[in-house]
């Protein structure tokens, strides 16, 4: 009998593997000190990660979704506002906004980079818009020079959802950095992803900078001085002390995944399935690498039948989701992220992989379209 590799779709213990004395050694110089919340660690960890996407100022974020909301919340949306986002995302982009009491307004799709479609942002806005948040799908950011002049042109506040796309570039420039604000989720699997759940706000504007800081530690600037209601959603050293070990190495794994990238491009290249794309104004960095097949639902079963785990992100867009049905969306309102959900797959992709990983999963994706024909 035919014995296979197991290959997960992701594999965060080969990571640790790699950077655990680091790791303990960077934990070790916040558990002694008994600063167990906010304190020097997180404030290393946010100017090194505001320098390293290219602004003034970074917030660390109990995780990605608060970021968002925050973010939302410091702009004073709220009810009867609108704020117009991507209709692939995952679902906590949406949630924010109805967080703060406002209304979710969907586009879909660029059909080459999954991203937000620019060229239909404009009919969406009403006299109740207030934001836009693109989203970098996938670690390929949206073009996002259309939507800011469409933002300028209208008054208002872009907030990248930079949850997939550390390190990606746009014109040269790193996501995070594009826009009004800049919002990034640290999750395990992320390219920048720490051991539990973390986020962070990135920004220039010094005014909003401190409204985000009072909002995030229970609206206040003097402790038991609450002058505004705000959140207990503070990112904690210790995992500001492992993000900032791993900061280190990101720029090294996001080359990994785009080698890992290339290869499955090589591999599969003649097969009747659809490849990522990489623009000519982007650098991607590969959260994950998702090709689109017509026969995607069997093409899963085959590879898990071989020991290939796979991701679908997401199988049902936001918009048609049960949450959001009270506001009426049909298929053919995003035609095209309704027929992508029923399409994409996402193969293994993290830096560890190994090229034999790679090239089984694409050998084991040829013998399923020879097995067809």
């Amino acid at each position: 009998m035919r014995r296979f590799l197991e290959i997960p779709a992701e594999d965060l213990t080969r990571q640790y593997q790699q950077v655990k004395y680091e790791i303990w050694a960077a934990m070790e110089t916040v558990l002694p000190t008994g600063k167990y919340t906010l304190g020097p660690t997180l404030r290393a960890f946010e100017g090194e990660f505001a320098a390293y996407c290219g602004v003034r100022y970074c917030l660390g974020i109990a995780n990605g979704t608060e970021a968002l909301h925050l973010a939302l919340a410091a702009l004073d949306i709220g009810p009867g506002d609108e704020v117009i986002t991507v209709a692939n995302t995952y679902v906590a982009t949406a949630f924010a906004v109805s967080y703060v009491g406002a209304t979710p307004v969907f586009v879909d799709i660029d059909p080459v980079t999954y991203t937000i479609d620019p060229s239909k942002v404009e009919e969406k806005i009403t006299d109740r818009t207030r934001a836009i948040i693109p989203v970098h799908h996938y670690g390929h950011p949206a073009d996002m020079d259309p939507i800011l002049e469409i933002a300028r042109q209208y008054g208002l506040t872009v907030i990248e959802d930079a949850a997939q796309s550390h390190g990606a570039l746009y014109k040269g420039r790193k996501t995070g950095s594009l826009a009004d604000m800049g919002c990034f989720s640290f999750y395990p699997s992320k390219n920048l992803g720490c051991y539990g759940d973390g986020g962070g706000i990135t920004l220039n504007d010094p005014e909003l900078y401190d409204k985000l800081q009072v909002l995030r530690y229970m609206g206040q600037h003097v402790k038991h001085i609450h002058e505004i209601i705000g959140f207990q959603q503070r990112l904690d050293p210790l995992q500001a002390a492992i993000l900032r070990v791993k900061l280190r190495h990101l720029e090294t794994w996001n080359e990994d995944r785009r080698r890992w990238a290339a290869l499955y491009n090589e591999l599969l290249a003649d097969l009747p399935v659809v490849l990522p794309m990489e623009k000519e104004f982007a650098k991607h960095v590969y959260y994950m690498y998702t090709i689109r097949c017509q026969e995607r639902d069997a093409l899963r079963d085959w590879l898990t039948a071989r020991g290939i785990e796979t991701q679908i992100i997401y199988p049902i867009p936001v918009p048609l989701q049960k949450a959001y049905q009270h506001l009426g969306y049909k298929e053919e309102d995003i035609p095209i992220a309704a027929q992508y959900a029923k399409e994409l797959l996402c193969l293994p992709m993290f830096p560890e992989l190994r090229e034999e990983e790679v090239r089984a999963v694409a050998e084991a994706v040829r013998e399923f379209f020879a097995s067809r024909s």
